[in-house]
């Protein structure tokens, strides 16, 4: 008990101090003396960096780490987690194996068809693909609800899908945290999603990403970990398909989310004709 009392107070100094600080520094101004502006060059510039650096590359592969929270009956929020190791190749092929807190998945695009496995149950959909990633991923979220939250990494244009709903974001500082590298730490708003992303300064790759969707009053936070980069690097043959899951138990795509169709009510019996009157 004395030990977390002494950590309190400890915390409690602590943020007082920083409080105190924060309150002491002058607000930042532009020379007119105007406040800074919602978008500053120096946060674009480093977005524009690295979306130029991932745009560029003919083949990619990186491992995400993603943990999401999701709302808890007791109150405060389970976090959940998947590990998707990444390739891709441009324009038009991808390959995504997931594990997580939940049943494994496998999902492959070579140009032609996309296929959805699960393992553990030995089911697949395939179906016809378009002739991009950038198409592809849309075609996948919309039949089937699959999404990935590095797909913003992976399109033909990265900063051009920031761009589109950018409507804040400025540049916070350097930190020598994650992946023990020095890093950029950039703060944007896009659309109705709060993102805080760790670039590094040598490589232009993004490394660590911290998002909150505006509209959500849980105010539930997700994280993802990017790491294992290997740019321009050779593909093996094959790797963006797989024998296995061609031979498993095929399925359709369809969202789970999807209604079911409405049965159709049985056609009513045409009423009984009365019997003739006889004559006599």
């Amino acid at each position: 008990m004395r030990r977390e009392l002494m950590f309190a107070l400890v915390s409690v100094l602590l943020s007082a101090g920083i409080a105190a600080a924060a309150a002491a520094k002058p607000e930042k101004k532009t020379p007119e003396g105007a406040a800074p502006p919602a978008i500053e060059a120096k946060a674009t510039d480093i977005l524009k960096a690295s979306s130029a650096r991932l745009a560029a590359a003919k083949t990619m592969s990186f491992t995400a780490m993603v943990s999401y929270e999701s709302p808890s009956r007791l109150g405060p929020a389970l976090v959940y987690s998947t590990k998707s190791e990444v390739t891709m190749q441009r324009p038009n092929k991808l390959k995504v194996i997931t594990l997580g807190d939940g049943p494994a998945s496998e999902f492959y695009y070579d140009g032609k068809l996309m296929m959805a496995f699960e393992p553990a149950a030995n089911l697949v959909a395939i179906a016809d693909a378009p002739a991009t990633i950038d198409a592809t991923l849309v075609a996948a979220d919309e039949t089937a609800a699959i999404y990935y939250p590095f797909e913003d990494v992976i399109v033909t244009d990265p900063y051009k899908d920031i761009a589109a709903g950018l409507t804040k974001a400025f540049y916070i500082g350097q930190s020598n945290v994650v992946d023990n590298m020095k890093t950029d730490m950039v703060a944007y708003t896009t659309g109705n999603v709060f993102v805080q992303v760790w670039i590094g300064v040598e490589d232009k790759l993004p490394h660590r990403f911290y998002a909150q969707y505006l509209n959500d009053k849980a105010h539930l936070r997700h994280a993802m970990l990017l790491s294992d980069w290997k740019l321009d690097g050779a593909i093996v043959d094959g790797a963006f398909a797989s024998a296995k899951a061609a031979a498993a138990t095929h399925i359709g795509f369809a969202r789970p989310d999807a209604k079911p169709a409405a049965a159709k009510a049985p056609a009513k019996a045409a009423a009984p004709k009365a019997p003739a009157a006889k004559t006599n």
